[in-house]
C-alpha cells in the first residue's frame, strides 16, 4: 500500500511539475493534488485510491460506447500490428478509412457527399471555415468570409474553433476572437426570453435579431452560419421550438451556408443517430468527432454536401490540389477503432437506449429536482441534460460568480461518487449510452445528496 503511494505520489508530483493542463488554471495546478484515473469499466472509472466514481460526463462528453469495450481494443490492436500507420495526401488510401467514409455517408442526413478527417472537434471546425471559404472563393465572392456562430457556443479550442465559441474566457487573453467572426445571442428560451412570450414568438425574435445581423453585416460578406443542434458547453440549450424552422430559411434567402456542429449531439446522444435528425436538419457541412470512436482513439470527421463537394471539386482548375490535411486525416487505427465502435453502437441498439433512457432521465431529474429552491431549470433531451442553480428561484437571479455554485456543486458530487460538469451556473450530464434506468436512479440518488449538502453550505454562509 505504501509503496502504490509513493508511486502516485511521484505521478502527482512529475504531473505538476511539466504538465500544462487544458482548461485549468496554472497557478492553481502548481499547488493542486491532481486526481489521476487508472482505470474504466461500463459506465464507471477508478481513481489511483480505488474509489469509483459512475462517470455521467462520458469522459468529455465522448465515451458514448461505455469504457473498456475489448472489441474497440481488438479493433486498435489488430489494426496497429497489421499497418499502424500511413497517410492520407496524394490520393493514398487505406481500407479502414476508405470504408469508413462510405459508412458515414451512409448514415448522415441530407445529400451529404464526401468526408474529410481529422483528431478532434476543434480541427475539423478549422478545417470548416478553410472549406467555406474556399468554396465562395471558387464561386468568385471572395468578399463573402464572416461566419456566424452563437453566445456561449462552444466549437473548439483553435484559432477559428475558438472565435466561433461565443466564450469571452477563450478570448481575452489570446487576442480572439479573430476579424471575421460575430455572434448572436444564444437560445436559451428560460433564461433570455420575454415575460409571457411563447417559445415561438422567441424564437421569431432570434430568427429576426440574425436576419438584422446579417443585414447589417451586408449579406455579400456572410460566409456561413454554425449551431450546435443542441448547445452542450453552454449549459445544455436546447433550442426552442420552431427555432431552427425560423433560422434555416434565412440563411438559404441570403445564400449563407449552414454548418451543423455535431461533435457532441451525433452518434445517438439525443435518441437519433444526429442531432439534425432530431431537428429536421438538412445542413450543408457537418462536424463530428467524440462519439465517432467513443474517444478510445482521437478522430474527427467533416461531413460534406454534394452541393459544396461540386463547388470545392470546380477548384481543382483554378488552385490545384486542396492544399489543407494533417498527418493524421485518415488515420487507419482510428477508423479501425471508429469502425468497431460504429459495430457497437448499432449492435447493442445504443441509439434506442439513449431514447429509452433518455427519457427516463429527464423525466427523474425533473421529478427529483425542478422544484428545489437551488434549481432554476432541469433541461435536456435524450442523454444530455443540465440543472441550473439560481440564487432565487423566483427572479431567477444567479449566484454572484465569486461563488462558483456549479464548480463547488461538482467538488460535492464526487465526494458522493458522481461525476458532472460545472458549466457557467449549470451542473450537466453526459453520460454513456450504455447508462441503465439503475444507472439514473443511482445519479438521481447522488445529486440529491451532493445539492443538500451544497444547500448547507450556503445557508451556513448566508447566516
Amino acid at each position: 500500500m505504501a509503496e502504490n503511494q509513493d508511486h502516485n505520489a511521484a505521478v502527482q508530483q512529475v504531473d505538476r511539475k511539466t504538465h500544462l493542463h487544458p482548461f485549468t488554471s496554472a497557478a492553481a495546478h502548481a499547488e493542486a493534488t491532481p486526481q489521476i484515473m487508472v482505470e474504466g469499466q461500463g459506465v464507471h472509472v477508478r481513481d489511483d485510491t480505488g474509489k469509483q466514481y459512475l462517470d455521467a460526463m462520458a469522459g468529455l462528453w465522448c465515451v458514448n460506447a461505455g469504457y473498456g469495450r475489448q472489441e474497440i481494443a481488438d479493433a486498435i490492436s489488430s489494426q496497429s500490428r497489421r499497418l499502424p500507420y500511413y497517410h492520407t495526401f496524394l490520393s493514398m488510401t487505406n481500407e479502414p478509412a476508405a470504408r469508413l467514409a462510405d459508412r458515414l455517408i451512409s448514415l448522415a442526413p441530407g445529400s451529404m457527399s464526401k468526408v474529410f478527417f481529422g483528431s478532434s472537434g476543434s480541427d475539423t471546425n478549422d478545417t470548416q471555415v478553410k472549406i467555406v471559404w474556399y468554396y465562395h472563393n471558387v464561386l468568385g465572392k471572395p468578399e463573402k468570409k464572416k461566419i456566424i456562430a452563437r453566445q456561449r457556443a462552444y466549437h473548439g479550442s483553435t484559432l477559428a474553433g475558438a472565435s466561433m465559441s461565443g466564450m469571452p474566457h477563450m478570448h481575452g487573453a489570446f487576442d480572439l476572437p479573430l476579424d471575421r467572426f460575430i455572434h448572436v445571442d444564444q437560445p436559451h428560451y428560460w433564461r433570455h426570453a420575454s415575460a409571457g412570450q411563447t417559445e415561438l414568438e422567441y424564437s421569431a425574435e432570434l430568427a429576426s435579431e440574425l436576419e438584422d445581423c446579417i443585414v447589417r453585416n451586408g449579406p455579400e460578406t456572410i460566409a456561413a452560419f454554425i449551431a450546435e443542434p443542441v448547445q452542450g458547453a453552454a449549459g445544455v440549450i436546447p433550442p426552442p421550438e420552431g427555432y431552427f424552422e425560423a433560422i434555416v430559411p434565412i440563411l438559404r434567402k441570403h445564400d449563407i451556408l449552414f454548418i451543423a456542429d455535431e461533435v457532441i449531439c451525433g452518434f445517438g446522444r439525443l435518441g437519433q443517430w444526429w442531432g439534425s435528425d432530431v431537428f429536421g436538419l438538412k445542413p450543408d457541412l457537418m462536424s463530428t468527432a467524440k462519439g465517432l470512436t467513443s474517444g478510445y482513439v482521437p478522430m474527427s470527421a467533416c461531413l460534406i454536401s454534394e452541393r459544396v463537394w461540386e463547388v470545392l471539386r470546380e477548384g481543382s482548375a483554378q488552385y490545384g490540389p486542396f492544399a489543407h490535411g494533417y498527418t493524421y486525416s485518415g488515420h487507419p487505427v482510428a477508423a479501425a477503432a471508429a469502425h468497431a465502435n460504429l459495430d457497437v453502437i448499432e449492435g447493442d441498439g445504443l441509439v434506442e437506449n439513449a431514447a429509452r433512457v433518455g427519457a427516463y432521465l429527464q423525466q427523474n431529474l425533473r421529478e427529483a429536482f425542478a422544484d428545489h429552491p437551488l434549481v432554476g431549470e432541469v433541461r435536456g433531451l435524450g442523454l444530455i441534460a443540465a440543472i441550473e442553480l439560481v440564487k432565487d428561484k423566483e427572479t431567477k437571479t444567479p449566484f454572484d460568480a465569486s461563488v462558483a455554485v456549479a464548480r463547488r456543486l461538482h467538488e460535492l458530487l464526487m465526494e458522493e461518487g458522481l461525476i458532472c460538469r460545472p458549466m457557467f451556473e449549470s451542473v450537466g450530464f453526459s453520460p454513456p449510452l450504455i447508462l441503465t434506468t439503475d444507472n439514473v436512479d443511482s445519479i438521481v440518488e447522488m445529486f440529491s445528496s451532493g445539492l443538500e449538502k451544497l444547500t448547507v453550505e450556503l445557508t451556513a454562509a448566508r447566516a
